[in-house]
């Protein structure tokens, strides 16, 4: 078994259903939900004009090896509809794997712990909420002390 920490994310559409249908497919393909943080909205990271985006973080345990996960969340965002155009434009769903475990990993279809989370607020918010005291494995920072030094001054708040 492994525990996943993952960030939901949208700025198309109806983003609370959005977020809702994500979070249904990914109990039905990919594990147990155990926890989900309020969801948070946020202005659009690193290019700015575009809707603002709705996240949320989600904690789940999953049988799944790490790459089989991400490919199952890459399959659950195009069956929702995400069409890949623009790098970091709008979106329909946006589903990445924060941490799995304690894992360490470098590959073509995913890096963990994600490679630039603890330059996000709009992702260490929604995770300090529901796992302050997590340690980033490379860091050897928890994820409340991640977000009390991150330099990002998005705006980010809880619905």
């Amino acid at each position: 078994m492994n525990l996943a920490y993952l960030l939901i994310g949208g700025n198309l559409g109806n983003r609370s259903a959005n977020l809702q249908n994500a979070i249904h497919q990914i109990e039905k393909n990919c594990g147990k939900i155990l926890d989900l943080s309020a969801i948070y909205e946020t202005a659009a990271w690193g290019l700015s004009n575009q809707p603002s985006f709705y996240n949320q973080a989600v904690s789940i345990q999953t049988n799944l090896e790490p790459k089989a996960l991400m490919e199952q969340l890459l399959a659950i965002e195009t069956n929702m509809g995400r069409i890949r155009s623009v790098k970091l434009g709008p979106r329909l769903i946006d589903l990445d794997i924060l941490l799995i475990d304690q894992l360490i990993l470098d590959t073509e279809i995913l890096i963990l712990p994600h490679p630039s989370m603890e330059q996000r607020r709009f992702a260490l918010l929604p995770l300090a909420e529901i796992a302050p005291n997590l340690m980033h494995p490379i860091l050897q920072k928890t994820i409340q002390e991640l977000l009390m030094h991150c330099s990002d001054q998005l705006d980010v708040q809880k619905l």
